[in-house]
């Protein structure tokens, strides 16, 4: 693959997509099935996808390891999704149920929730825990990246 290309996962049917690092910021859709793969929104994941995805994308990948029980996780939502716009199209953000997912906590080593992991270029750069406002998010993953 040529270094103007990058491979993205599609959150929704799991296919890893690969186009020109050029329109990463252009609304690329999947071609399988036709979702958006880089909008500025949190993407919920199952486990599969989210192996997929933290080892064969290019773009980096904050995921928030959550689950619907607990108060933390649902008062963060709103900020994940802010940090999701403000990183957008550098980051990409997603979201795993341990709930409906719990082999994802056992996979990754998940000891509470909110907990983020951020994944680059097929390995794990940073982890991150607690609930926390959209700008610790943003400035997490900059200064892990040093992105601009």
């Amino acid at each position: 693959m040529g270094a103007d290309a990058i491979r993205l996962t599609c959150p929704e049917c799991g296919q890893v997509n690969r186009l020109p690092a050029a329109r990463a910021a252009a609304g690329p859709k999947c071609g399988i099935c036709g979702h958006a793969l880089n909008g500025g929104r949190v993407a919920a994941l199952d486990l599969k996808t989210l192996e997929k995805a933290a080892k064969a994308d290019d773009l980096p990948l904050l995921v928030d390891f959550w689950a619907p029980w607990c108060g933390p996780c649902r008062a963060m939502a709103p900020e994940f999704e802010r940090a999701a716009k403000a990183l957008a199209p550098q980051v990409r953000l997603a979201k795993i149920d341990t709930q409906s997912h719990p082999d994802a906590s056992i996979r990754y080593n998940i000891r509470g929730i909110p907990a983020f992991i951020l994944f680059h270029r097929g390995r794990e750069v940073a982890r991150l825990a607690g609930a926390r406002p959209a700008a610790d998010l943003e400035r997490f993953v900059r200064e892990k990246l040093a992105l601009a």
